[in-house]
């Protein structure tokens, strides 16, 4: 990941967080409730063929936005995060076990 890119989220993070302060929302966000909203927002669809470019837009924004709120709360470098998490999955999900093949970890 280039630091240019890792700016650009920071950037992304900062005015999320002035978005939400300067409207005295952080009283609001709780983990908890940030979690909550996260996952209404990813159930925008129950079928494949429901599936709207714009509204997926939208929609992937907002939960995005309460993913970075998350991070930030609770001091998350989100990078760390994420990089340190594929790691765990690629342990679990070997690619020779794992290749095209949708079972948990635990069947493989």
């Amino acid at each position: 990941m280039s630091k240019e890119y890792i700016s650009d989220i920071q950037e992304i993070i900062e005015q999320i967080v002035q978005f939400t302060r300067d409207r005295d929302w952080d009283q609001f966000h709780n983990g908890k409730d940030l979690a909550l909203a996260l996952s209404i927002e990813a159930f925008l669809w129950k079928k494949p063929e429901d599936v709207c470019i714009e509204k997926v837009k939208e929609e992937l924004a907002d939960i995005m936005n309460y993913a970075f709120l998350i991070a930030d709360k609770y001091q998350l470098d989100i990078k760390d995060i994420i990089l340190s998490k594929l790691a765990k999955n690629a342990e679990k999900y070997p690619v020779d076990k794992s290749k095209g093949n949708a079972k948990k970890y635990t069947e493989l």
